[in-house]
């Protein structure tokens, strides 16, 4: 079975769109592998970030559901 060629949007070359291929499918695995590298920095959070963060999310929440189900007297 012939894979189906596709066209790089970012380089131009040709290349084979394999079922195993990672990335995107419409980049050739060159770009794809590049893309990867560059976006696979993860920066970990610390406790007083997270805890700031989810004392951030309820105070959102508790805001939103008080708009949503106020009563309007």
């Amino acid at each position: 079975m012939a894979f189906p060629i596709k066209t790089c949007v970012v380089c131009g070359e040709e290349f084979e769109l394999r079922p195993d291929k990672p990335g995107f499918a419409n980049r050739c695995p060159e770009c794809s592998e590049a893309e990867s590298k560059d976006g696979s920095v993860k920066v970990s959070a610390d406790a007083v970030d997270r805890k700031a963060d989810n004392e951030m999310n309820e105070a959102r929440r508790r805001a939103i559901r008080d708009l949503l189900y106020r009563k309007e007297s």
